[in-house]
């Protein structure tokens, strides 16, 4: 069930005028590296202690909640800023419950943004900087994103010249951090933007169960005392909008790689081919063992003269096999400003459509990733109360985006290629 209650503060804020809004009507070209798009309140620039940085504008939208737009990495040899992402965002979660009483879409029919986005505590956000929108009246602010640098542990390590001076150094990410209520869960939308300049999606569920969401042994685990009260196993498939704008030059290229054995053997070990695919039309596709896909610049390039690409990364995926649109693990298909979200569209122009429509064979000279990510959730006694959070997403990985390890130390900037 969907509990309606809002807190007393956020219930006033139904109509927001954002801070990540643009400070002027977009600029025709979907390139700008110039980063007139948003104004200083809607701009995160972040400089990391190994001195990488991330620049991005943000905005809340009433459905997807946070979108990031004009995503720029700069590594610390770098002159300049370079454009990895025109804009990424959530576009839907759907959420049907095993038992077949319950199905919900939660972005369409309320959304992470608007009534459902919470105000950012002291200790949601401990060690960051919490980041507000306001009323279209402007006289309130609520912050509603967080903003922080966490350490992620050990970034790299080579044997030094003695065992005690190792090579090495700590990672960080700028963490970027919102949360909405929708029912009982409590939905956290997280991107962490990693010094190498990988960026990592990640959806965070914590909350409570739905107290009414309780069903027979069948389509449950037993949760209270004894063998009375079943939680309802449920799913949760999340699909991200993903559109890359490399280096500035949009146009990119979609790869996709599959190493297969040969059936012949080397001096030690079996032969394997890794082959590459043009993905050249649109298509919904699906994980295979050893297969990938990755977002090229044909014109793009790293010192080294290689194309400047990011690669998908999925971890673990479990696909709800009741409707066809949920199935597939990655769709790419040609940018359409009404193409907004997953399924149930709500862009008049592409009203009720879904990645399954978009999907129709056009060529991709501007392509948009959609990726899916299924988390299915079987309750268990530690789930009570409250909820200890669980996360489903996926990586972006920097693929030739520099010559050399853009955090690695200076005196290893002479081995790239064969030593």
């Amino acid at each position: 069930m969907r509990n309606r209650k809002l807190t007393a503060l956020l219930g006033a804020v139904t109509t927001v005028t954002l801070l990540g809004a643009p400070a002027a009507a977009a600029p025709a070209a979907r390139a700008d590296e110039r980063w007139t798009y948003c104004d200083a309140d809607a701009m995160v620039k972040q400089k990391l202690p190994n001195g990488s940085l991330w620049q991005l504008c943000w905005r809340m939208d009433d459905r997807t909640g946070l979108v990031l737009e004009r995503v720029a990495y700069q590594g610390k040899r770098d002159a300049n800023p370079i454009t990895v992402l025109n804009q990424v965002t959530i576009a839907q979660l759907n959420v049907p419950y095993d038992s077949g009483a319950n199905e919900w879409n939660d972005i369409t029919s309320y959304g992470f943004g608007g009534r459902y986005l919470q105000q950012m505590s002291a200790v949601d956000c401990k060690g960051g900087s919490r980041r507000g929108v306001w009323t279209d009246d402007g006289q309130s602010e609520t912050k509603v994103m967080c903003v922080k640098v966490e350490d992620t542990g050990l970034a790299y390590r080579l044997e030094g010249e003695t065992p005690e001076q190792p090579i090495a150094q700590q990672g960080q990410d700028v963490v970027l951090r919102t949360i909405a209520k929708v029912g009982w869960y409590e939905y956290i939308t997280e991107y962490r933007l990693q010094d190498d300049g990988a960026i990592a999606v990640r959806l965070g569920a914590t909350g409570d169960l739905a107290p009414r969401d309780y069903t027979t042994v069948d389509d449950g685990w037993p949760l209270g005392a004894g063998q009375t009260d079943f939680a309802t196993n449920h799913y949760h498939s999340a699909f991200w909008k993903v559109d890359f704008n490399i280096g500035g030059r949009g146009q990119e290229k979609v790869e996709q790689y599959d190493t297969a054995p040969t059936g012949e053997n080397g001096t030690r070990a079996a032969i394997y081919r890794t082959t590459k695919t043009a993905v050249t039309t649109e298509a919904p596709l699906n994980t295979a063992l050893r297969r990938w896909w990755r977002v090229v610049s044909p014109t793009s390039k790293n010192s080294d003269g290689h194309n400047r690409s990011y690669e998908l990364e999925l971890g673990a995926s479990d696909a709800y096999e009741a409707h066809p649109e949920t199935q597939p693990d990655v769709t790419f298909t040609q940018y359409k400003p009404c193409e907004k979200f997953a399924t149930f569209n709500l862009d008049p122009e592409c009203a009720g459509r879904g990645i399954l429509d978009y999907s129709n064979g056009e060529s991709l000279t501007d392509p948009v990733m959609w990726v899916r990510v299924g988390y299915h959730h079987v309750p268990r006694d530690e789930d009570q109360s409250p909820m200890p959070v669980h996360w489903q997403g996926f990586d972006l990985l920097p693929r030739d985006y520099t010559a050399t390890n853009p955090i690695g130390p200076a005196s290893r900037l002479d081995v790239n290629g064969r030593p």
